[in-house]
């Protein structure tokens, strides 16, 4: 796989090349000297570095950023890269995924994000109230209405969110977008088996959206089902050839499978898409 000199890379994540050179020796990268002891990033490398700029745009502190992924890099065994595990912001630190688990890699500690219900076994109805629409009653809400008000319970109370959505799903179980975000819901709660279900549905309905897909090539990811999750991004790049994130997490799937080329080939379809 090519190498990237700070220039690329600054260009690439859009960084500065003082920014890029500071991450360099936070030592959670591995970069080699080039030419006149510059640094050659690997594609590894620019992985970890897009991982630390979403942390950063999501307002977690730059010192928490590099402790996080220090303490994590010595945490994971020998010969495993930073860049096969999932790793998210979580409020102004920072969680790394792997299966249905996820961890707090200053601490050790394995967390829990938020919890949503078990599915009951007839038409979910919600248990807790929602907060009041003066324009129409909840019993006469439509599917649309019911998926509206999920989005706007999203950040503050994840469980009414997903008591909303299983509404709207029950209104129309057709509704691709509510089985999306069900989802990832489901998902980011730990529960990744059910999560795959709601975005196979989604997929099924012959929907043009490619995002079902790309984040089914998540889920399958957490799971290690590295083939899969390949699958999965070439259909989301199917439907939507200028899927840049897809294009990037197939040129690091096909990297860590040892596929050079059809990883040099996402890569550069990444490259020509952000530049």
């Amino acid at each position: 796989m090519e190498s990237f000199t700070t220039r690329d890379v600054a260009r690439l994540l859009g960084l500065t090349e003082t920014q890029v050179r500071s991450q360099a020796r936070a030592g959670f990268l591995t970069p080699e000297r080039g030419p006149r002891n510059g640094y050659r990033f690997s594609f590894q490398d620019l992985v970890l570095l897009r991982t630390a700029r979403e942390l950063a745009q999501a307002r977690v502190p730059s010192h928490r950023i590099r402790s996080a992924l220090r303490d994590l890099a010595r945490q994971l065994p020998w010969g495993r890269s930073l860049s096969e595990v999932r790793i998210t912001a979580n409020g102004q630190g920072v969680l790394v995924h792997e299966g249905e688990n996820a961890w707090n890699p200053e601490s050790g500690q394995l967390q829990i994000e938020f919890t949503v219900p078990e599915p009951p076994s007839r038409a979910a109805t919600v248990t807790r109230p929602l907060p009041p629409d003066s324009s129409q009653s909840i019993q006469h809400r439509n599917a649309w209405e019911w998926f509206d008000q999920a989005v706007e319970l999203e950040a503050r109370d994840p469980t009414q969110a997903y008591h909303a959505y299983t509404q709207a799903l029950t209104a129309d179980p057709t509704l691709h977008e509510a089985h999306i975000n069900l989802g990832r819901l489901l998902q980011l709660a730990g529960r990744t088996q059910e999560a795959i279900k709601h975005y196979h549905i989604s997929i099924h309905s012959g929907t043009s959206d490619p995002t079902a897909a790309f984040n089914l090539g998540t889920a399958l990811e957490e799971l290690g089902q590295w083939r899969a999750a390949v699958a999965a991004y070439h259909q989301a790049v199917d439907l939507d050839s200028r899927f840049a994130d897809a294009h990037f997490n197939l040129a690091r799937l096909h990297e860590q499978l040892g596929q050079r080329a059809d990883a040099l080939q996402h890569f550069r379809a990444y490259k020509r898409l952000v530049e």
